[in-house]
């Protein structure tokens, strides 16, 4: 019997064109607590980052480009690529955590992200509801589970989830940790289409922990008592965040999977939240080691954090693009693929979606 399932018919990207390199970091003045500077030459700090990152370059918009400037622009690709008119779409939901910033690198929330893109997209459709979902790194993914449900709900027939991030203007230049995050946007079209056999969306989970997590990553005043006080920016309990994605990631991919009835040897690619190299590799060796296997497959897991640094609720939709597009060597999805969107962070929230191509 036919079901309705969510599907993928439309995919984009925005890349801001400002390459930062590690380089460009060797005369920062790093602290490593507030007041208190760090003792090691910057040379062997940036060495360091390198080896447990994995990040050797991100990229940063130009300060003329807003957030919600490049969100419109992956979103722009995207519906061009679904061939599909905007004025059908019901919904645009775009995850983000801090507006367009400006003013001062204050968080510029209102109005929504995602009602500046319906502007920019000229959308007349009343009906077309804008929303932002501002849940850490794991908003697009979340996003994307939100469309799902509105989907087989029957609420929506056509849904644009964009994933855009700005951090270049949130980052503290004196906390080593600031040299993880970037900048870029990543846009999908869903559609909902009728099929006899599942595809699409196949299941997904989600998990928020508070007890003593919920500030692993937060916003406050920088390590530097004289930069800009006033500002917030964000900081990062780095090793609590890495224990907490170790422990709790593959569980939770795990989940997803059984919950999708796909056996672990089908799941073809995993994209996972690009946050950490040395994290990312551990988590996937974790995840396959719950099923018993002690080796990965070769190129289960792409990776961008090396060139593209760690844009937020952007790295999977962005590298989701590259892939479909050919872009990604060595990388491709093929129908009846079965891939497995993963991301963790600030709240502290975990979110999993096991897709069929």
């Amino acid at each position: 019997m036919a079901k309705i399932y969510s599907k993928i018919i439309g995919t984009g990207k925005y890349l801001p064109e400002i390459i930062k390199s590690n380089k460009d970091f060797l005369y920062s003045e790093f602290y490593e607590t507030y007041d208190k500077k760090m003792d090691s030459p910057n040379e062997e700090i940036i060495q360091k980052f390198q080896e447990i990152t994995g990040i050797k370059e991100r990229r940063y918009a130009d300060p003329s480009i807003s957030n919600s400037d490049m969100a419109f622009m992956a979103a722009q690709k995207a519906l061009e690529d679904s061939k599909i008119d905007p004025e059908t779409l019901d919904y645009i939901i775009v995850g983000h955590n801090f507006g367009d910033v400006r003013f001062g690198r204050h968080a510029d929330m209102m109005p929504a992200i995602a009602s500046r893109v319906k502007e920019k997209l000229q959308i007349n459709n009343p009906w077309c509801v804008a929303y932002d979902v501002p849940f850490g790194c794991p908003g697009w993914v979340q996003g994307m589970i939100q469309a799902d449900y509105y989907i087989k709900s029957g609420d929506a027939k056509r849904i644009l989830v964009i994933g855009s991030e700005n951090l270049s203007k949130t980052v503290d230049p004196h906390d080593r940790d600031g040299m993880i995050f970037a900048d870029g946007a990543g846009a999908t079209v869903l559609e909902g289409v009728e099929s006899d056999e599942p595809i699409g969306i196949l299941a997904h989970i989600t998990r928020t922990d508070t007890t003593k997590e919920a500030f692993y990553i937060y916003n406050d005043k920088s390590f530097n008592p004289n930069y800009n006080a006033d500002n917030f920016v964000v900081k990062m309990l780095g090793r609590k965040v890495y224990e907490y994605a170790l422990v709790n990631v593959p569980d939770l991919a795990k989940r997803a999977i059984d919950k999708a009835g796909v056996d672990i040897s089908e799941i073809k690619k995993v994209l996972i939240h690009q946050a950490n190299e040395k994290m990312d590799e551990a988590i996937i060796k974790r995840l396959f080691k719950l099923y018993k296997i002690r080796e990965v497959p070769e190129g289960i897991m792409p990776m961008t954090i090396g060139w593209l640094g760690n844009s937020s609720v952007a790295t999977i939709p962005t590298m989701l693009d590259l892939i479909i597009k050919g872009e990604m060597e060595n990388h491709e999805f093929k129908i009846g693929d079965h891939v497995v969107f993963t991301s963790v962070g600030a709240g502290m929230h975990i979110n999993a979606i096991v897709y069929k191509f």
